[in-house]
């Protein structure tokens, strides 16, 4: 607590107009979620600075301070979205791969958490195709950053022995393929999950489809 206090009080010796970090990352969490709200409510076009400014009950400056347009406000909240998606990157540990990759896709969230994120995607989706500026963030703040940290961690546990593939990317391409495709149905002509427990059984059965594609095989059972 000692140390706490001391940075408190270098803190309140510095510059008035500079906000302390810990304050601008509550306020940029804060600022993300409502902003949200509103594109969900008004679509990309339909959301103004002014809007969530009001909302937030902040002034425009700092709002502007934080996220220099509607773009970068945008970029955030698919960030934040992508965090939703993939619990990437994580720590290393012990668990059996099927258990991991299914922690990664979190499938056992929660119905409300899971009709929030395909709100979400039902936005982009829709958005992506009217907005080029919509359609770069997520190709570069989304869909390419998530394939890349899976990847990333595909390739740490090929690394040790546990999967073997010739391409990480396009072994995560494949898995999200998989999974999100699962996910996505109410978008398609595919009919909806009866319930969670019918979609989660599915993508349970998709991780280890995959983990069977992937595991180590001797020369003799190497495809020709």
């Amino acid at each position: 607590m000692g140390k706490i206090n001391e940075q408190v009080q270098q803190d309140r010796h510095r510059s008035r107009g500079r906000p302390k970090t810990a304050s601008d990352e509550a306020r940029r969490s804060q600022i993300i979620a409502t902003a949200r709200d509103i594109f969900l409510e008004s679509g990309f076009a339909g959301t103004t600075t002014d809007r969530v400014a009001a909302r937030c009950r902040i002034s425009k400056n700092t709002l502007y301070r934080l996220f220099p347009s509607k773009k970068a406000l945008f970029a955030g909240i698919v960030i934040a979205h992508r965090r939703s998606m993939l619990d990437l990157p994580r720590p290393r540990d012990s668990l059996p791969l099927a258990e991991a990759i299914g922690e990664i896709f979190m499938i056992d969230i929660d119905a409300q958490a899971d009709r929030e994120r395909l709100a979400f995607i039902q936005l982009v989706l829709v958005e992506s195709e009217r907005f080029p500026e919509v359609s770069d963030v997520i190709k570069q703040t989304g869909v390419e950053e998530s394939r890349q940290l899976l990847a990333d961690w595909l390739s740490e546990q090929q690394a040790m022995g546990k999967i073997g593939f010739e391409d990480a990317k396009s072994a995560a391409r494949m898995l999200m393929d998989m999974i999100f495709g699962a996910s996505m149905v109410k978008f398609t002509y595919a009919a909806e999950w009866p319930d969670q427990a019918s979609k989660r059984a599915h993508i349970v059965r998709c991780i280890h489809v995959f983990l069977n594609g992937v595991r180590p095989r001797t020369p003799r059972e190497e495809p020709r």
